[in-house]
């Protein structure tokens, strides 16, 4: 009888000890999705904005069809990314098609003195520092997720409970090179 009131006892203490444990990897990880959440938000906010850019451009420009295809192809794979990883694919594809519609733009001098288009290229470029800022904010959120997660002795109660390490919002390699500007 004595035996099993300390047994008890036993586990009533690592019970007591394990709970805020829990609750301290259960709010992370919460902060770490609404982290996520904003970050998707602000991206949304920027694919929400290109089909008005893309409407503006094709009004001064009726044969450049190809690139407006690739715009609307890259925004589709922002709405469908499903996790930080495939976000960040599809955000640097339709960096890359914005690029390419950069390109035509150039081509049409009365196009880049449009008041509309100009007010969505202002918009575009703030949309732009949003996403920096909230992924940002997102890296961080998932520093000190990961950290909780990985200490002694957390990590053998974060395992035993399903609480993994969070990946980090990172930019694709092809933003590790500079681009190459040609002025001739």
């Amino acid at each position: 009888m004595k035996k099993a009131g300390i047994i008890i006892g036993i586990i009533v203490v690592l019970a007591l000890l394990m709970i805020p444990q829990y609750n301290g990897l259960v709010q992370s990880k919460e902060n770490v999705s609404e982290a996520y959440a904003q970050v998707q938000n602000v991206v949304q906010r920027r694919a929400d904005l290109i089909p008005n850019l893309v409407n503006t451009v094709k009004g001064y420009t009726k044969h450049e069809e190809d690139v407006f295809i690739k715009v609307s192809e890259a925004r589709s794979g922002v709405k469908n990314a499903k996790n930080p990883e495939e976000l960040a694919t599809a955000n640097e594809q339709l960096t890359s098609a914005l690029n390419g519609m950069n390109v035509v733009v150039e081509r049409y001098p009365e196009l880049k003195a449009d008041k509309q288009f100009t007010q969505l290229m202002d918009e575009l470029a703030g949309s732009e520092n949003r996403i920096a800022t909230e992924r940002k904010n997102y890296n961080t959120v998932v520093k000190s997720y990961n950290q909780k997660v990985k200490r002694f002795p957390t990590v053998i109660f974060a395992k035993l409970m399903g609480f993994n390490a969070e990946k980090y919002f990172e930019a694709d390699k092809s933003a590790q090179v500079a681009p190459k500007v040609n002025f001739e």
